[in-house]
């Protein structure tokens, strides 16, 4: 079992969306922390002002009516208390939280130096997600002091990690001239320093937007590389099938340029090949005619009978090697053919010779193709079945897909580790198929080049009762 996936497709697109996607996520906390730090700030700001206005205010009042006032201004989210003078120990010592000290200073800095400041930062809990504690919530949300239970309780459960996120709570106390104190409890909103729902599916949004270009763009930059696959699939069918164009980037143009030629040497080097044959073939026929000549005036004739043996011998494999070298070359035209009729000429063809063939089923269309090619291919199986198995059977089975012929024999059939040699050229089996029999050993490798000429293959195996059948499967896709 592979992790990783093999598709280069895929790895590029895993690659880039995760890339993209931690990108994103380190932005978005780098975003949100530089976002909190202004907001803290600017929250704190809000309620250090409201606080040095209170101040004043209260300060410039007549003990009688500071109540009031107090009581008044008193509402969410900035909780105001009166406390005598000599209530509250110490002075204006500086914060131990820096934060504390933040709104300490800016307490400080709008009231000036003859107004003692102190602050005292503390965090409560928003709500609890495991408990119901209305009291809990209730003392958190409001932002005031928590009796010691209830701040026992608080603290026992945010350690078992039951809390959401803490709000930002303080309390401000600043001593008037008089030498009373005013104490604020401020809780910030919690909603302030929030995901919005907003910021979420923005982010998810950015988010999507990256895979889906990393899947466009990776599917951009592969496809040269499925085209010049299916190019060099191809080719192994049609060995003259269009060039590929040179097109796109430097390195595609490059690639294909380097098919292209190598499809051109390709070419140019069968058609060496096939010169030199017919050249040889050519050159030879005068030679073995002149010692066939010669042979024939010799006067012992059991010499002359094995001399002219060899001969026809050395002919019949000059003719194959030729017939192969040109078998395997594929120049016609693709059009429709008719299987069904292609058949039955091959099966009136076999019964003029006295051979039996016999068709079972039929295709329910045309198949496209090239006709002299298939035809050659269907003999050659055709030949092999009469030749060692005295007859032949043909099931044809036509699928949406393909079209498969299933030649059958009544022959010994082959063993088993020779069911894929017996497709070289010139490998004969010398137990039951050697040259007495006839051929060289070349049907079979023509009938198997020429069926994946047309994108198919020949496949031979032994059948249960006895004898031999090959399989014949031709693709409907058009060919080129």
């Amino acid at each position: 079992m592979h992790l990783f996936p093999r598709s280069l497709t895929v790895r590029l697109f895993l690659t880039i969306a995760v890339v993209l996607s931690v990108a994103q996520l380190l932005s978005a906390a780098l975003h949100f922390l530089d976002r909190g730090q202004v907001l803290y700030h600017t929250a704190g700001l809000n309620s250090a002002e409201r606080i040095a206005a209170i101040v004043r205010l209260v300060d410039r009042m007549p003990m009688a009516e500071r109540a009031q006032v107090v009581r008044t201004l008193d509402s969410l989210p900035l909780h105001i208390a009166l406390q005598p003078a000599g209530s509250v120990a110490g002075d204006a010592a500086a914060a131990p939280d820096e934060r504390a000290r933040l709104i300490q200073r800016m307490i400080h800095s709008l009231l000036g130096p003859e107004y003692p400041v102190q602050v005292h930062l503390r965090a409560t809990s928003d709500t609890l997600t495991a408990f119901d504690l209305s009291a809990i919530h209730t003392a958190s949300s409001v932002g005031r002091r928590e009796d010691p239970q209830t701040q026992a309780m608080v603290d026992m459960m945010d350690d078992l990690g039951l809390l959401l996120p803490q709000s930002v709570s303080f309390e401000a106390r600043v001593r008037l001239h008089d030498g009373s104190w005013v104490s604020f409890d401020s809780q910030l909103p919690q909603a302030v320093f929030a995901w919005t729902h907003k910021l979420i599916w923005s982010l998810l949004l950015l988010l999507v937007s990256a895979v889906v270009v990393a899947l466009v763009v990776v599917r951009w930059l592969t496809r040269p590389l499925a085209t010049l696959a299916q190019a060099a699939e191809g080719l192994g069918h049609d060995i003259h099938r269009p060039p590929l164009p040179e097109r796109g980037p430097t390195e595609v143009r490059r690639d294909a340029h380097a098919f292209n030629t190598m499809q051109a040497r390709i070419l140019r080097y069968l058609d060496d090949r096939l010169r030199l044959m017919a050249a040889v073939s050519h050159d030879l026929k005068t030679p073995i005619t002149r010692l066939r000549l010669r042979a024939e005036m010799l006067e012992d004739a059991e010499l002359k009978h094995k001399i002219c043996r060899d001969l026809e011998e050395m002919d019949s494999m000059v003719r194959d090697a030729l017939n192969f070298m040109r078998g395997i070359e594929v120049d016609e035209p693709v059009q429709a053919i008719d299987v069904n009729a292609l058949l039955e000429s091959l099966q009136a063809d076999a019964e003029d010779l006295g051979q039996t063939m016999e068709i079972h089923g039929q295709t329910g269309s045309p198949l496209r193709g090239r006709p002299m090619a298939l035809k050659r291919c269907i003999t050659n199986l055709l030949d092999n079945a009469f030749k060692y198995g005295r007859r032949a059977r043909v099931h044809v089975e036509d699928a949406p897909g393909h079209v498969r012929l299933r030649i059958a024999d009544d022959g010994p059939g082959i063993p088993e580790q020779e069911l894929d040699r017996v497709f070289e050229p010139f490998y004969r089996l010398e137990s039951s198929r050697s040259r007495a029999t006839g051929g060289a050993g070349l049907g079979l490798s023509i009938a198997r080049s020429l069926a994946r000429a047309h994108g198919g293959d020949v496949v031979l195996r032994n059948l249960p009762g006895g004898g031999l059948e090959a399989g014949l499967t031709l693709p409907r896709h058009p060919h080129r």
